[in-house]
């Protein structure tokens, strides 16, 4: 592939492989930010900013002053750190019978609570709320009824809420949408809102995920749990061979 060379700053080129290599390394929110053929001018003129502070830096012997080094010293120490956990880390594996056995035995993990699919009207006063349910039993529509007299804002939906789990709403709305009788308006309920009448469409039971859904995160949450065991037994491992005196009393 032909290298694409963007800018010069003395004899060091920087090219457009230099600048997808720096977006691959920025948090996604910030890469975004150099995605359009504006953002991306910004990113050059920051790469060459940066080459000329590095070649005035290095003419400078900055890169030999003790300040400098020691920080190097650090950044390689915290580096080494990490990377040796790494190593420690990265050999390990799940086998595919293992991940189905740790679903087995952990299945109310993975479990999705009862769920409802309701309309709703919601009004201050209990006497208007029961003339509106008068005009729907008499054969008003619900969602029509909702658009005219709701104040709340699914009115804009015909009073439609969607699908929610047990759960989320208040206790005696909730109260209602999982007892009260599927496609009928029952009595106004009364919550801190106000007054509400319901329609509830749906009723879905509460169930467990199948494997095949779930499976990729269980493999995760096993190897979470797989690294967690090796640093732990690492770190045992490494205070018999390097001693360890920890003085608590300074921590105070």
């Amino acid at each position: 592939m032909e290298k694409i060379v963007l800018a010069k700053v003395g004899d060091k080129e920087l090219t457009k492989d230099d600048m997808i290599a720096i977006m691959r390394n920025l948090p996604q929110q910030d890469a975004q930010n150099f995605s359009s053929f504006e953002g991306r001018k910004v990113l050059l003129d920051e790469m060459v900013a940066g080459e000329l502070f590095y070649k005035r830096a290095v003419e400078k012997g900055f890169d030999q002053e003790d300040k400098f080094l020691e920080i190097m010293e650090e950044t390689k120490r915290a580096m080494l750190q990490r990377y040796a956990v790494q190593k420690s880390l990265d050999a390990i594996t799940v086998e595919p019978s293992e991940v189905e056995a740790y679903y087995e035995a952990h299945k109310n993990n993975f479990a999705e609570a009862p769920k409802a699919k309701a309309k709703h009207i919601l009004m201050t006063d209990e006497a208007d709320i029961m003339e509106v349910k008068n005009e729907i039993d008499s054969g008003m529509d619900f969602e029509e009824a909702a658009k005219k007299y709701s104040t709340c804002p699914s009115k804009e939906r015909g009073g439609d809420l969607g699908t929610f789990e047990r759960g989320r709403m208040v206790p005696e709305f909730e109260e209602a949408a999982f007892t009260q009788e599927i496609g009928q308006v029952g009595a106004p309920v009364k919550t801190q809102f106000g007054y509400h009448l319901l329609l509830v469409e749906e009723r879905i039971e509460a169930s467990v995920k199948a494997f095949e859904e779930v499976e990729n995160q269980v493999r995760q949450e096993l190897i979470g749990r797989k690294q967690t065991e090796v640093y732990r037994s690492e770190i045992e491992s490494l205070k018999e061979m390097y001693p360890v005196e920890i003085n608590e009393d300074g921590l105070r």
